[in-house]
């Protein structure tokens, strides 16, 4: 029993971790995202400040760069093929950098754990890759994501970014 544990812990030092600092148009630090790579997916931890209180948007998208105040640098959603389907409820499958939505307190505070089994932080599992050769961006969006409308699920403006390194 004790050596399974061992073997876990040592499997879990030895995860693969990615981190993005996240800023808002402006440039200022709101927090950050911490990722873990996982078997079957990625864990993705938010501690964020200085949001708007209620429901946000938040998705992976396909380019590291967070250069325009707009966050459109960015690019579109962390997907697979040229044919994107978005939301986490949507029949016709989902896009890959789709994630639930985050809450904001009334205090600008969030704070959340999140898991994808959509992508890898290296590749893994065919997964795409959050570290390829252009990198990728977590994006919070201004709005609650709905999950099914195209293109993003009426979520809004971006108004957070942060380069996954």
């Amino acid at each position: 029993m004790l050596a399974g544990l061992g073997a876990a812990s040592a499997q879990a030092a030895d995860a693969q971790t990615a981190t993005a600092v996240v800023k808002s148009g402006s440039g200022q630090d709101l927090g950050t995202a911490s990722l873990t790579e996982g078997p079957h997916g990625v864990l993705v931890r938010l501690e964020l400040r200085g949001l708007t209180p209620g429901w946000h948007g938040v998705h992976f998208h396909e380019k590291g760069d967070c250069s325009t105040s707009d966050f459109k640098s960015a690019g579109a959603h962390v997907h697979t093929s040229a044919s994107v389907v978005h939301g986490l409820l949507n029949p016709a499958s989902n896009d890959r950098g789709d994630l639930p939505n985050v809450y904001a307190g009334l205090d600008g505070l969030a704070m959340a754990e999140l898991f994808t089994p959509f992508v890898s932080i290296s590749g893994s599992g065919g997964r795409p890759a959050l570290l390829d050769a252009d990198g990728s961006a977590i994006v919070v969006h201004a709005a609650p994501d709905d999950h099914k409308s195209q293109p993003i699920g009426g979520a809004g403006a971006r108004s957070a970014c942060g380069v996954v390194k």
